[in-house]
């Protein structure tokens, strides 16, 4: 009998846990998570027909500062290859010029500057070179405004002086 009686208290206490579960809910299913809206729909949910206005395009102000977007690989003046300059006085580089004589006429003085060859230019103040222009002519000296092309330089043009040197080399 009291195995009868542990029996049946097993069967009862089995039914009663199967009653249980059958009366707790079942966990919801998981759904996959819904495709993401496009970014157009949505601007067009929240605008309500008015058209949105366009961005203002980005400036940077430096305020003294370097440009964080230039390349500090790339410094200094890059003068370009032979191919790209331009033919005659404009296609000089002020550093390949040298001053062979100074004249002086009824406008002012008159600079005799030699290139990299042997040819020989005439200049006048404020004519353009490749990377600056010609600022002054005095009695002795021709003096170039130089275009700086270094990022890192807070100074975008610099003063070159460059002076006629005498027939024996500048030697006294």
């Amino acid at each position: 009998m009291i195995t009868s009686a542990r029996s049946f208290a097993a069967v009862c206490v089995l039914t009663m846990a199967a009653s249980a579960a059958a009366q707790q809910p079942a966990p919801p299913a998981q759904q996959p998570p819904a495709a993401p809206q496009p970014v157009e729909a949505g601007k067009a949910k929240a605008t309500s027909g008015t058209p949105a206005p366009e961005p203002a395009p980005f400036t940077y102000d430096p305020q003294g500062r370097r440009d964080p977007f230039v390349s500090l690989l790339a410094r200094g003046s890059d003068p370009g290859s032979a191919a790209s300059r331009p033919p005659g006085l404009p296609g000089l580089l002020i550093s390949e010029v040298a001053v062979k004589g100074i004249v002086r006429d009824r406008s002012g003085f008159i600079a005799m500057v030699q290139g990299p060859g042997t040819k020989t230019y005439i200049v006048h103040t404020g004519e353009k070179l490749m990377d600056g222009t010609v600022k002054a002519i005095t009695a002795d000296t021709v003096v170039f405004s130089q275009d700086v092309n270094d990022p890192l330089s807070m100074v975008k043009q610099k003063e070159v002086r460059k002076t006629v040197r005498s027939a024996d080399g500048g030697r006294e």
